[in-house]
Order: structure tokens, then sequence, then C-alpha cells
């Protein structure tokens, strides 16, 4: 059994618990910095910030670890992290200026630990097999699922109970705890450098196949971005706001369900033409939310959405690992978190206007066009050079 084998367990309970962060802190910090400022506006700039200046640090952070190994980088970012955070978190204590908390957050999501990079990058050493690599990926895109899931659920609970400055410490605390947890994990001695390969200055950009596999990403996560809009503007449009949430957790549990039935599947198409697959079938339920009216359609047609997220997003996975020469094998999924980063955050912008403007049927209209162009692009991605 796959999870019996040395260390896996172990490893995936590791990645689960150093991950809570990745669920937990946009949403946190968002709501601490409202309260700070006494501006939405303001602190979903300081978000947007922190976002993008994790996205553009990522690479920077996965070609210093190619080159030589995670321990350093860890011990960077497990330092200066927490610090720039404790700094955010006492902002009024301190009598931080409001102009001081945007290079804070830079700074944050500059040094922001790169465990999910690194996660990945740990299948890759630890399996040589591809179908055990795809049933670790497949596992590893349902933990992150439950992570993006049990994380707002925690921050949610400690609301009820306090200020949204405690649920900005929990999350902080999680930061503190998630290098060191990682460090004393077994997953550095699966570690490999490839110290004597030359190198290119634009690393694994210069793989075409890889560069048609983040532009589908892209492609891809500007759907996710939009349906991330579209569900709170479907409830709130309905006069029920809680349903958004109760339409996201179908999203999740559709997508742990689908991650798992394809990690024990054994499929004889080549990986690419899965991926085609899975972003074809998608089409069809995005495209049926922009048309129906009923919850429970609207519902299950949430659902099924979902079920095909996981395994998309473990076959895009999957390619990057075949594609990526082992010189460059944590920048490769370094560049791949940027482009979801891109891809969500372009999806969100987009569908704030439209859902403003047009309601949440044109964001469901827009999902599906984005996915059938993430279906054109991945066909694609093995193309001759």
């Amino acid at each position: 059994m796959f999870l019996r084998l040395p260390d896996v367990a172990r490893l995936l309970a590791v990645a689960f618990i150093a991950r809570m962060p990745v669920g937990m802190m946009s949403l946190a910090l968002l709501l601490h910095l409202r309260q700070v400022s006494d501006s939405f506006a303001f602190a979903g700039g300081i978000v947007g910030t922190y976002l993008v200046a994790m996205a553009c640090a990522a690479p920077v952070a996965g070609r210093i670890v190619d080159r030589s190994g995670p321990r350093g980088v860890l011990i960077a970012t497990g330092i200066v992290q927490p610090l720039a955070l404790g700094l955010l978190l006492f902002a009024q204590a301190l009598r931080l200026p409001l102009t001081a908390l945007p290079p804070l957050a830079a700074l944050s999501g500059a040094f922001a630990p790169p465990i999910s990079t690194l996660t990945r990058t740990l299948w890759r050493h630890r399996f040589e097999r591809d179908e055990d690599r795809r049933t670790a990926f497949a596992i590893d895109t349902v933990l992150i699922e439950l992570n993006f899931t049990i994380g707002p659920m925690l921050i949610a609970l400690v609301l009820l109970f306090g200020p949204p400055a405690a649920a900005f410490a929990m999350a902080t605390l999680f930061a503190l705890l998630s290098t060191p947890i990682f460090l004393l994990s077994p997953a550095l001695r699966y570690w490999r450098l490839a110290r004597d390969e030359k190198r290119h200055l634009l690393g694994p950009l210069t793989d075409v196949r890889l560069l048609r596999t983040y532009v589908t990403a892209v492609a891809l996560t500007f759907m996710f971005g939009m349906i991330e809009v579209g569900y709170p503007g479907y409830a709130t449009a309905r006069g029920q706001p809680a349903l958004a949430g109760v339409l996201i957790s179908l999203v999740s549990i559709g997508s742990a369900s689908g991650g798992f039935a394809y990690g024990g599947l054994h499929l004889r198409a080549s990986v690419e033409r899965q991926l085609t697959g899975f972003l074809l079938v998608m089409v069809l339920p995005l495209a049926a939310q922009a048309l129906v009216t009923s919850v429970g359609a609207f519902a299950a047609l949430a659902f099924v959405s979902g079920v095909l997220i996981a395994p998309s997003l473990t076959a895009l996975t999957l390619l990057v690992t075949q594609y990526a020469p082992a010189r460059y094998a944590t920048e490769a999924f370094t560049w791949m978190s940027t482009c979801v980063v891109m891809g969500i955050g372009a999806g969100m912008a987009v569908a704030g206007q439209l859902v403003e403007r047009a309601g949440a049927s044109a964001a469901f209209a827009v999902a599906a066009a984005a996915c059938v162009v993430a279906t054109l692009l991945s066909l694609r991605i093995k193309a001759q050079r």
C-alpha cells in the first residue's frame, strides 16, 4: 500500500501541517489590516502586495534551492517572515504608520517559506516510478484542498471568540512553526542536487514544453479566480451570503474526491491527453452554472466542477516533473506557483468587475471560456519545439 512505503505517511502529515499558513494567511491578514486601517480597500491592497511579492520571489528561492539545497532558504525564510508578520500583528501597539505596512507585507511575502514547492520537489526525489509520483501528487493536491478548507474554518472559529488580530496571531504562529516542522522531518534526507550541470540564465523557461504548461496553468487558475468570486456573487444575489461558503466547500469536497480517485486510477493515456480530457469535461458544468437557476442544481454542478480540479492540477504537476531537468527541479515548480498566483489574482480581479456589472452568471460564462482556452493550450504542450 502506498501509505505504508517508508516515510510517506509522515511526509504527507508534515506537508499538511507545514502548509496550513497557505490556507489562512491571506484571509487573516485581510481581516486584521482592515481592523487596523478601517479600510477594506487598503487591506486588500496590502494582501495584494503580499501575494505579488511571494509570486516574484518564489523563482529566486527555487533557483537557490536547486544550487545549494533547501536548508539555507528554509532557515532564512523561517526567521525573516515570522519577524515581519509579528510587526504587522503588533502594528497598532507599536504605533507603526500605515505607510510602514506595505513594505512589511512585501517582506513577508518575499520571504514566505517555499514549503509547497519543496514538497512537490520532494515527491520527485522520493519516487522514481511515474505511477508512485502520480499517486503522491494526487494525494498532495487533495491535502492542499484540505488546507484551503480547514484554514478558513479555523479563522472563522477564532473570530467567533476573538478579534481579527487573534486570527492573524494564529496564522502567524503556524507560519512560525512550519519551517522547523519541515526541517525536522525526513524530507531533506531524500534531497538530491545536480551540482555540476550547466545552467541557463532563464532556467526552466528555456524549455518550450514547460512554457506551454505554465501558460495552460495560468488559463486554468484564471478560471479558479473567476469562480472564487462567482460563488459569493451568486449567493449574495439570492440574499443568502452564507451559501457562498457551502458552494466553495462543495467544490473543495469534489476536488478532494476527484484527487483521491485519480490517484488510484491506472490510465493508459499520456498525462498530456489526460489533462486535455479533464479540462474539456470541466467546461460543461462551468457553462451550465451560468444558465441554471435552481440552487440544488447549481450546488450539484459546483461539486462536479470540483471533481475535475485536483486531477487537472495533478496532471500539470506531473508534466512539470517530466519536463524539468534535475538542475531546475525546484525552480520549475516555483514558476508553476507564480503562474497559479497570477492566474487566480487576475481571475478574481476580472470576476469582481463582471459580478458587479453583469451578475454572477457572466463570471461563470467567462470561467467556462477560460477553461476552453486552457483546453486548447493543453493540446500544444507536447507539440514539436
